[in-house]
């Protein structure tokens, strides 16, 4: 029977510096108000369980959290997020495994990236394409109404790193061949600056105007990043990426000397919970039903995954996968999901992505703005000694 229902405090961190959360105190319409509230609740971190680089510093953190596991009879563990937090639930699941101690271990999948595998998409990819691809048709009717004779350029930057998911939704804001995006930059398709420049070139010509889309990965045939500042890295080891947009703008600049301008949609695309997709906030509450599900049911060592039972009417359920599968693996838009010259996904990537992004979550308002929730965090008594 479960007693008690606990929460870390910025991920694997906090339950490494035993900081817990009492989830059973908090009030269940605060439970329900994080269905619509942006961001994660308890927290997160960058922390990894590194073996290969820190091998003794992560045996020492494995130590700590088998001992916070025992100290308050933690049997469930829960571990949402993407490739890097999967690795961390399957390195814990093994762990388990060897220490012949009994703890549950399932992953949740939650990543906007959306590059997952064996997953059909993740929680979180429909509403941050159905808020950039709204984003996208506001930006292009401002810029087309201003665009002048000498015509204009509007550079939109959106995340996902290696993979072009994000990027690639954007095309649900084409209405026709003529409407924004008129080009997507996806980091699977190597940049060609020559070609680039002659597209914009071309769609300025007939339209006065040009919308491009760029993933925040995008690379050169080097398989460098052109917008990545490897002076500074994240705590995984990636380097920071900031500024695909602005070397974009320097190109078309430079080259064209065209008005050029670069809006970088950054955090506010993933946490636009205002402009949610009804359907996404669905999955996402049905992949926490099947993790508790499955580990009350004796399964370990898996992530629950979205399954596509058909697109047309869009029909979907849930189900497990090994963690050993997932872990640290990349999922990448297949290349016949994108058009001939690399510059727009086809619609075979418009028929997987536009049921994704359906319906409208009615978000609670309170003074012309939405009301989102805080949870009240009420920490549970630590019973060890400080984490050294």
């Amino acid at each position: 029977m479960i007693e008690e229902i606990y929460g870390g405090a910025n991920g694997i961190l906090g339950i490494l510096n035993e900081e817990l959360i009492d989830l059973n105190e908090e009030k269940a319409r605060s439970i329900e108000g994080l269905k619509h509230t942006p961001a994660a609740a308890l927290g997160t971190c960058r922390y990894k369980l590194d073996f290969k680089k820190k091998p003794e510093q992560a045996a020492r953190d494995m130590d700590r959290l088998f001992e916070v596991f025992k100290a308050h009879n933690i049997r469930y563990f829960f571990y949402a997020g993407g490739n890097d937090s999967q690795d961390t639930a399957n390195k814990i699941h093994e762990e388990t495994i060897k220490r012949s101690f009994e703890v549950r271990v399932i992953g949740v999948p939650k990543t906007i990236d959306n590059d997952l595998p064996h997953t059909d998409h993740c929680p979180g990819y429909g509403s941050v394409i159905k808020y950039n691809a709204a984003t996208v048709m506001e930006v292009a009717a401002d810029v087309s109404s201003m665009a002048t004779d000498d015509g204009s350029c509007c550079i939109i930057e959106v995340m996902g790193r290696a993979a072009g998911w994000i990027a690639a939704g954007a095309v649900l804001a084409k209405r026709n061949p003529e409407s924004a995006p008129h080009i997507i930059l996806l980091p699977e398709i190597p940049f060609n600056e020559a070609a680039f420049i002659e597209k914009v070139k071309q769609t300025v010509a007939k339209l006065r105007y040009c919308i491009v889309v760029v993933g925040e990965g995008l690379k050169n045939h080097k398989g460098e990043e052109i917008g990545a500042d490897k002076s500074r890295l994240d705590a995984f080891g990636h380097a920071v990426l900031s500024g695909a947009a602005d070397r974009l703008a320097e190109i078309v600049q430079g080259r064209l000397s065209l008005k050029t301008r670069t809006v970088k949609l950054g955090y506010a695309q993933r946490a636009a919970a205002h402009f949610a997709s009804e359907t996404d906030m669905a999955e996402a509450v049905a992949c926490g039903e099947a993790a508790v599900r499955a580990a009350v049911d004796g399964k370990s060592g898996f992530m629950v995954k979205l399954v596509r039972q058909q697109s047309q009417p869009y029909r979907w359920t849930t189900g497990l996968q090994d963690l050993k599968d997932i872990a640290n693996v990349e999922h990448f838009i297949p290349r016949d999901w994108i058009t001939e010259d690399g510059f727009l996904p086809n619609e075979k990537f418009i028929a997987y992505a536009r049921p994704l992004i359906e319906g409208e979550v009615k978000v609670p308002m309170e003074g012309g703005l939405p009301k989102y929730v805080t949870l009240e965090k009420v920490p549970v008594d630590k019973l060890l000694p400080p984490r050294m």
